[in-house]
């Protein structure tokens, strides 16, 4: 695979799964922990995709997809939205901030394979 995957996770624990999960499949793997973060993280790294969680501590998911989405640099770079929030409008919701996929929480591992395969073919 080769793709360098950045993953903005407050919690260490979904990160740790997720990171072990794409790792094993050869992708490049990076963390932030806040959307702050996330965001220097993209700047500096320039990951091929994003993984987003929604209830970050500082600003939350559908503000770093706007953010993202805002700076021409960004508009096409694909991020799948990861969250326990699974209520009915949530992936609507994730989607007009601009994600590209929305996942629910507890993570399927192999629809996270499946979903980043088809997101950077």
């Amino acid at each position: 695979m080769g793709a360098t995957v950045l993953y903005i996770e407050d919690n260490p624990d979904n990160m740790l799964l997720v990171r072990r999960a794409l790792e094993s499949r050869g992708y490049t793997f990076l963390w932030a922990a806040n959307g702050v973060r996330g965001l220097e993280e993209i700047q500096a790294r320039r990951p091929d995709a994003v993984l987003l969680d929604i209830n970050l501590p500082d600003m939350d998911g559908y503000e770093v997809a706007r953010r993202l989405r805002a700076d021409e640099r960004y508009k096409s770079l694909p991020i799948i939205a990861i969250t326990a929030n699974a209520l009915k409008g949530d992936s609507d919701k994730a989607i007009a901030a601009g994600c590209n996929q929305y996942m629910s929480k507890p993570i399927n591992i192999r629809d996270l394979w499946t979903r980043l395969a088809e997101i950077l073919s």
